[in-house]
């Protein structure tokens, strides 16, 4: 496992108001073999992920959808959001958009992003085609609460 936190300038990371850095991104779409590795990823996916040489966690969040399981996926994003300040944390999904965005728009609402303004937030600083669905931009807005 590699430490430190990502680079501001890496492909995919978003920086969070607080200075934490979380890397979002599409499991279609192979790592650059130059790239640093996470040390903790949170793979949102209808199916298990395969397995991956660094700590990961497995949310069931079939495509275009939301979590089967809110609980664990609010204990998940917490956990995401708590490791981001001293490690390489990645929130990843099939495409890095619809469940990626809507997870790290959840993340952005724990660091103090107001709910209503988290997805145009992502959007802004991530992807401007982040949170696909009417559903996912909900559940952010939903989201509330502290991660710690």
């Amino acid at each position: 496992m590699e430490s430190g936190t990502w680079s501001k300038d890496e492909p995919g990371v978003l920086a969070l108001p607080s200075g934490r850095l979380v890397r979002g991104r599409g499991l279609r779409h192979p790592l650059d073999a130059t790239a640093p590795t996470p040390s903790y990823g949170v793979y949102l996916l209808g199916r298990q992920p395969p397995p991956v040489p660094w700590e990961s966690r497995w949310i069931r969040w079939p495509d275009f959808r939301l979590p089967t399981d809110r609980a664990a996926a609010r204990e998940a994003l917490g956990e995401a959001w708590r490791r981001a300040a001293p490690e390489r944390v990645e929130v990843a999904c099939g495409g890095g958009r619809g469940r990626t965005g809507t997870a790290l728009a959840c993340i952005a609402v724990l660091d103090g992003v107001p709910a209503a303004e988290a997805v145009e937030f992502v959007r802004r600083h991530y992807d401007r085609r982040a949170v696909e669905t009417p559903w996912q931009r909900g559940y952010v807005r939903r989201f509330t609460g502290s991660a710690t």
